[in-house]
């Protein structure tokens, strides 16, 4: 399976798509408009090891809810996510069970390794 997880109105998100020249073999989920399900997460953290790994510090609403003065655990970094898309790390791809999360380069040069 290949799938990215990303948001169209991020423009992050959209030039490592295209700098990686991915095409239609990956399946594309707008993060934004087809909220991610339970069970997408779920598998997610599977791969990734925790729900925290896949949580961004960088949303606006981490500020916004004072959320850097909490301790948060692995249920609450899940709810955070299901709750708003924005608390996803993106982008973030699935290829052949393997997963990458998040925009830095080293992340995004180990997705272009491993679609060849």
């Amino acid at each position: 399976m290949k799938k990215v997880y990303h948001l169209s109105t991020c423009n992050t998100c959209q030039r490592i798509i295209k700098e990686l020249g991915i095409g239609d073999e990956f399946e594309y989920q707008d993060i934004k408009t087809e909220k991610i399900t339970e069970t997408q997460l779920e598998e997610m953290k599977e791969l990734a090891g925790s729900y925290e790994s896949l949580f961004s510090r960088v949303a606006r609403k981490y500020k916004e809810l004072g959320l850097k003065e909490k301790t948060l655990s692995e249920e609450d970094y899940k709810q955070y996510i299901l709750d708003e898309y924005t608390f996803l790390k993106r982008p973030v791809f699935i290829i052949d069970g393997q997963i990458f999360i998040g925009n830095s380069k080293k992340n995004v040069e180990a997705v272009a390794n491993a679609i060849g």
